[in-house]
């Protein structure tokens, strides 16, 4: 185990996290699969050995994405963000409707589906850094700086909300966080942030999901008449972390996973504190803390903006997930098709959130090559000071 710790740069923290979140995702996964699996006619180890892959092939990618030096992301940023905007018209306009949302594009050859927003995140922050990062000379112009800023992140954000609002809101909030920190003027965020509210209600008011979203909405507020199937979801979910007590029923012992819809992904939060209870989720949840704190002290310790912004970027959109995921589940928030990152059952999701880790693991083992790099000019520096003092005190005596 020292071996292979010893091969893995950066926060060595974050890495225990990623890797505890991975092993209860797998138990998290194989508990509540069962009614899918039965429904499905199909072994319940289909589905783990499938999300083992998946786990799997995220750590290789994550490990991949951490060995390269993260300053060549800025380059990549932009061909994704060329890439990005068209597949999100596209599956907007030619994609097959899944639950009244045009959120997939099927990859042809594998006839693997992946959601678009989950890249649209990745390329918006990384390339929202890079430009943060190369107009901090003008980054007060409205002109050179402000515009051209706003304008990527407007146009990847109206197209994400169109069929994925919650992730478009989670997405913003992210941006306007890094527009803070990349020195943008608070007057000028101001303004972003009332007309990325209005923009956004137009597209919850007028847009072709409206009227699941103003439904979801109000069931979430109680408005009208109570009505059971709206409220199926939120309250067999209530009903799972009521019952799942201080320390849980057990790994494996959830009921609810046969009542409660998409156990294994969007409420899979519900099901951790059914089976763990209480203390698995309050545990689940400081990790996910720990984690943007050890992302903020990469922040704090980056010598270069590009990377500060990076780390801080990517850290607070999965920590915004986790807790956006969290807070569905428990009830303080209207319902939503946010994952947990890293725990809930998906596909290229899981793929797209270990890109994400291990960019950040890459910012983290810059700072650390050049801490030692100092230490090795420290010590240098200190061998040749000792053999002059060292040479010049014969001749002092």
């Amino acid at each position: 185990m020292e071996r292979i710790f010893n091969k893995l740069k950066g926060d060595k923290w974050i890495w225990i996290i990623v890797i505890l979140l991975s092993v209860w995702s797998l138990l998290a996964v194989y508990s509540s699969t069962g009614t899918l699996a039965y429904k499905e006619g199909r072994g319940t180890e289909t589905y783990l050995i499938k999300h083992f892959t998946l786990i799997f092939a995220g750590l290789i990618l994550m490990y991949f994405s951490h060995l390269l030096d993260y300053r060549y992301y800025a380059g990549i940023s932009k061909i994704l963000m060329i890439i990005t905007i068209p597949l999100l018209l596209y599956t907007l306009l030619f994609t097959e409707s899944v639950n009244d949302a045009n959120r997939w594009v099927t990859i042809p050859v594998i006839n693997q589906t992946f959601q678009t927003s989950d890249m649209a995140k990745l390329a918006l922050i990384t390339f929202l850094a890079r430009m943060l990062t190369r107009k901090q000379e003008n980054i007060k112009d409205v002109k050179r700086a402000f515009v051209p800023i706003m304008g990527s992140v407007c146009v990847v954000i109206i197209l994400i909300a169109i069929a994925n609002m919650s992730t478009a809101i989670m997405l913003f909030a992210v941006s306007i966080l890094l527009l803070i920190i990349g020195r943008i003027s608070i007057k000028q965020i101001a303004y972003v942030s009332v007309a990325g509210v209005f923009l956004l209600t137009l597209v919850v008011l007028l847009g072709p999901r409206r009227q699941t979203y103003v439904s979801r909405i109000s069931t979430f507020l109680g408005e009208g008449q109570p009505d059971p199937d709206k409220e199926f979801q939120a309250n067999q979910a209530k009903i799972a972390i009521a019952t799942g007590g201080l320390f849980g029923k057990g790994p494996g012992n959830s009921t609810q996973r046969n009542v409660l819809p998409h156990p294994y992904s969007d409420f899979i939060f519900a099901i951790i504190i059914e089976e763990y209870g209480a203390v698995g989720g309050v545990v689940l949840a400081i990790l996910y803390l720990v984690f943007m704190y050890r992302c903020i002290r990469i922040v704090t310790q980056s010598p270069k903006a590009f990377g500060a912004l990076l780390a801080a970027g990517l850290g607070f959109s999965l920590t915004i997930q986790a807790f956006g995921n969290m807070a569905v589940a428990v009830g303080l928030g209207p319902v939503t098709g946010v994952p947990l990152p890293l725990v809930s059952m998906g596909g290229t999701s899981i793929l797209f959130t270990s890109v994400a880790f291990g960019i950040i693991l890459s910012v983290s083992r810059n700072i650390d090559e050049l801490k030692s790099k100092d230490k090795e000019r420290e010590v240098g520096t200190k061998k040749v000071n000792d053999k002059v003092i060292v040479g010049e005190i014969p001749a002092m005596v």
